[in-house]
């Protein structure tokens, strides 16, 4: 995939002098970052109407051809909990998958399981919470019980080879309990990785109470007491810090980050919570930065400007409004919603 923007000049020369060369939050020098794209999940379920599984379903094959490293295709959880998803058999089926990307469900228990590796699920995405509230009001189970109902789903998908990630919500703060379920993140971790094997891991700011400071300790820490574990970081923007804190991430060493076409998302049983960090919105800012993403940002405007008419009403992202960097207009006009017209390259 051509990396985003290739007809502009969007990366400036790194600036020299003592310490430059070591920040590699500010200066990417083409280090490749994982995109990972939850919005036909971690969006959908959001929506008060339902998609069509026919448009799901192309929703998600056009994302297939973005250059994403991974897509969070459903959840395979009660239809009464989570109508928007109750198609996941079918969408799961129906795709068309492309190769190198990985096609990933969403499970809580057993059952879910069972169904996803039935369908087709290349990852199960197995999801308890740092914080007891948010796992009695998400999961209706206190973490304890979580942990046993996943350890036996991590034996399930051993025995179908099927590869497992945990997702540990409210790992930055929860909304009912503060800071208590954040600092339980390393304990659960060690139990994840160090009992039952599990290498991938996604720690999750599930409504938005993440910040900078905190998001570069726990990051770097994780990664130093786990180096051979798949990390990934899942950000909301609730507070407007997303791109921050996925900035304060890498600089700790992170490589892989969720995120959502248009910044949808939230979560119905966490109290504030509001839309993922915006998949074309941080993949501008990482290529103007220097890093390598694989994603064409061409395609994924192209798919972010049908959401409006998919899900009914305008969504977070700013790239498909404002435009990219360099996309200019001309003297005089004032600024109406941006369509994407050819880039105007920029000289020195």
């Amino acid at each position: 995939m051509s990396a985003p923007g290739r007809s502009q000049a969007l990366v400036p020369e790194p600036v020299r002098g003592e310490g430059a060369a070591m920040n590699t939050a500010w200066h990417g020098r083409g280090r490749r970052l994982a995109i990972h794209e939850v919005g036909p999940r971690d969006g959908l379920q959001a929506e008060a109407a339902f998609v069509p599984t026919a448009e799901k379903i192309r929703l998600i094959d056009a994302l297939s051809l973005t250059g994403v490293a991974r897509i969070e295709v459903t959840a395979f959880v009660s239809p009464r909990a989570v109508p928007a998803l109750a198609d996941a058999e079918p969408v799961m089926r129906g795709i068309r998958r492309q190769p190198g990307v990985v096609y990933s469900a969403l499970v809580p228990n057993l059952r879910g399981a069972e169904r996803a590796i039935d369908a087709g699920a290349d990852e199960l995405n197995l999801v308890m919470s740092a914080s007891e509230s948010h796992n009695l009001a998400n999961l209706r189970m206190t973490c304890a019980q979580s942990f046993q109902a996943l350890g036996e789903v991590v034996a399930l998908a051993r025995q179908a080879r099927v590869p497992v990630s945990i997702s540990l919500s409210c790992s930055f703060g929860c909304p009912i309990e503060g800071d208590a379920g954040a600092a339980r993140v390393p304990d659960w971790c060690a139990r994840f990785v160090d009992t039952l094997g599990v290498q991938r891991l996604t720690l999750c700011d599930t409504t938005g109470m993440a910040y900078p400071t905190q998001v570069h300790a726990l990051t770097g820490a994780t990664l130093q007491r786990w180096p051979q574990a798949e990390l990934t970081l899942h950000f909301h923007n609730t507070r407007g810090m997303g791109l921050a804190n996925i900035l304060a991430a890498i600089d700790a060493g992170a490589t892989r980050l969720d995120s959502a076409l248009g910044g949808l998302g939230g979560c119905p049983y966490a109290p504030g919570a509001t839309g993922n960090v915006c998949t074309e919105d941080i993949v501008h800012a990482l290529a103007l930065m220097g890093f390598d993403t694989g994603c064409d940002l061409a395609a994924l405007l192209s798919v972010a400007r049908r959401l409006p008419a998919l899900v009914g009403h305008p969504f977070p992202g700013q790239l498909v409004s404002a435009g990219r960097r360099l996309d200019l207009r001309p003297a005089g006009r004032a600024a109406p919603p941006f369509a994407g017209s050819p880039s105007t390259q920029e000289t020195p």
